[in-house]
Parts: C-alpha cells; structure tokens; sequence
C-alpha cells in the first residue's frame, strides 16, 4: 500500500496570515517529498477560509517546482464547477509543467455552502450527474476531435490544448460513497477515492466492498486502485493521541457547521463555535475520534494501515488538515516517515 499525504491551506481564524499558512503548507509538501510518500493531494474550495484551495492546479505546479519525486494528485476537482474543455486544457497543462506526474481526482462536490454561489439551485443529485457527463467527455477531449451533446454541456469538434505528457492521459479518480458511484468508476476505467470522514472500519470496510464488488460485476480492462483518504496523527505518547483527538474533534465540529450551512459567515468564517456547542455536538466525540481515525503512538497506526492494506486498499493519504499548529502537525508528519512509511516499503 502505499502511503500518501492530503492537506489544504486551513483556517479557522484571521488570526493566520495567508501567506505564512501557504509556506507552512509548501514545507510540509517538501518534507513529503524528501520523505518518500507517494503523493501529495489537494482539493478544490470556494469562499471558505477553512480550506482555502480555490484552484488546485496552481497548487501542484508549484509544488512541483519544490519536489523531486512526489506524485500530485487533485483531490478533488469539483465538476459542477467547470467546463470539460477548460478542464482537459488545464489538467494536460499541469501534467506537462509537472513532467507527467498529475493525478486527476473528481467529485461532485458537497457544500451547499459552495453550490449556492458557484451554481445557485443545484442539488447534489445534479452535481454528480454533472460529474458522471465531465469525466468521459474530458477524456474524449484528450483523445481529440470530440464533440459534444448532453445534458449539461454542448459544443462542436474540440481538442484539448494542450494534450497530456501521461499518454493515454493522466490517471483518473473519482471520489465515491455509494455503490453507484463506484459503478460509474469502474465502468468508466477510473480509480477511487474514499473517505470515511469521522466513520470507523464499518464505513471502511463498506466503501472497499462497494469497490470491489463494482471490479467484480464490471471487470474492468486493467486493474484499478482504490485510496482511502483518512485524518491520522503519529504521537509521541498517549497525553499526545488525547490530545490529537481533541483537536481533530474540533476540527470535525467545524467541518459540520460548514456542511449544515447555517451558521453566519463573515469574511469567509464561519461564527466560532463555542466550547460548550462542541461539547453539546452527540455526532462527534472526542473517543470517536481516538477510536475511529488513524490517531496513537507509531505501532498502533502501522498496525491501522496494514488492517487496510489487507482489506485490499491500494493508498493510504494521511489528511493533515486538523486545526493544529504547524509544528504539531510538522512533528505528525515526520513520526509517520520516520517510523511508519518504513513498513510499507
């Protein structure tokens, strides 16, 4: 299996000067890099400082300019949000500034947050069949010459300019919960991405069974990979896990204050939450989170990850984002390339 890294710009506070987060967020990529992980991934968001990524593309290249080896993969690109030419041109662009080292990742999106000023009146059911239209028009596109009639999108004969270095074409993930997605995935010769968010192995264990029953059913023509996507924390010892799980307890309370969306916004925050609304919040819980994610000393998360490297999951992404401080989260990552990307070798 191997083992990735995902994080966004993020913040909770004005407090955090944007340029000081960006840099904080390239050293932590070059120590990716340095460290041996396979890739590094980084999402698309609107109007929300708390993950502050409004263009991916521009991230990876010059991520790309900072690193050696480390794949960059989009994690995700939300297809509501664009047009399949500009997508095709842009993705091939980035794969030829990066040398051929993208990984495309796709979803429909989820905050209404974000479809209510990019695409007022669209339900999450539109998104995805926006989705399920983008993903094989982009790729006729690269081929060349395609033209287009479908529900969402219309245009005559088109190329994308330019076209990839990765031939056929950069790979291709889609991010899926539901069995269908997985089917249009795999139908589609696309991989997978998942998350189980706050979830434990329940969800992990349904989400790589909706996988491979799609592999199974659709016999794909070459082999697809699956990556579960998972917040994690490498501790120095147990006071370090506890606290890791508070602070990603109360990074998931903000994560559904956004999802809900009904909170007041001012300048791209979110109202803070108090402690007694995290403490009052019975969805997440401080022993959720010390339970369910990949959170403890370096044996406990190896022996977590080989769990899901035997469940059959192709690549593990450590998601940094946690309302954390830079050196705690400095200090995760490189406990996890010190003692757990050894095993996976």
């Amino acid at each position: 299996m191997k083992l990735s890294l995902f994080l966004h710009m993020e913040r909770v506070s004005a407090d955090d000067a944007q340029e000081k987060l960006y840099e904080e967020m390239m050293t932590l990529c070059e120590i990716a890099d340095k460290g041996g992980l396979h890739a590094i991934w980084t999402g698309e968001h609107h109007g929300m400082n708390f993950t502050i990524a409004p263009n991916p593309f521009i991230n990876l290249v010059d991520i790309a300019h900072r690193t050696s080896h480390v794949r960059l993969g989009t994690g995700t690109i939300i297809a509501p949000f664009t047009h399949p030419i500009r997508l095709a041109g842009e993705a091939a662009m980035t794969d030829l500034v990066t040398k051929g080292r993208l990984e495309l990742g796709i979803a429909r999106g989820a905050y209404s947050y974000e479809y209510e000023r990019l695409m007022p009146g669209m339900t999450a059911w539109e998104a995805g069949q926006r989705m399920r239209e983008l993903v094989p028009a982009v790729k006729a596109l690269w081929e060349g010459d395609y033209a287009h009639q479908g529900e969402f999108w219309s245009f005559p004969a088109t190329t994308s300019a330019p076209k990839p270095k990765q031939q056929p074409h950069p790979p291709i993930w889609v991010a899926a919960r539901d069995p269908n997605s997985h089917e249009f995935a795999v139908k589609n010769g696309c991989n997978v991405q998942v998350t189980p968010l706050h979830q434990g192995e329940e969800e992990i264990t349904r989400l790589i069974d909706c996988f491979q029953t799609a592999c199974k059913e659709y016999s794909p023509e070459k082999p697809l990979k699956i990556m579960l996507l998972q917040h994690g924390y490498i501790a120095e010892d147990a006071a370090d896990a506890q606290r890791a799980a508070e602070e990603l307890n109360r990074f998931y309370n903000y994560f559904g204050a956004w999802f809900k969306n009904e909170r007041p916004v001012a300048q791209g925050l979110i109202k803070p939450l108090s402690e007694e609304e995290i403490a009052a919040n019975g969805y997440y819980s401080v022993e959720g989170m010390r339970k369910n994610l990949a959170i403890g000393n370096a044996d406990e998360v190896i022996a977590k990850l080989k769990n899901y490297e035997a469940m059959g999951y192709d690549e593990y992404a450590l998601w940094l984002d946690s309302g954390m401080t830079f050196e705690r989260k400095k200090a995760s990552l490189e406990r996890f390339i010190r003692h757990v990307v050894p095993e996976f070798h």
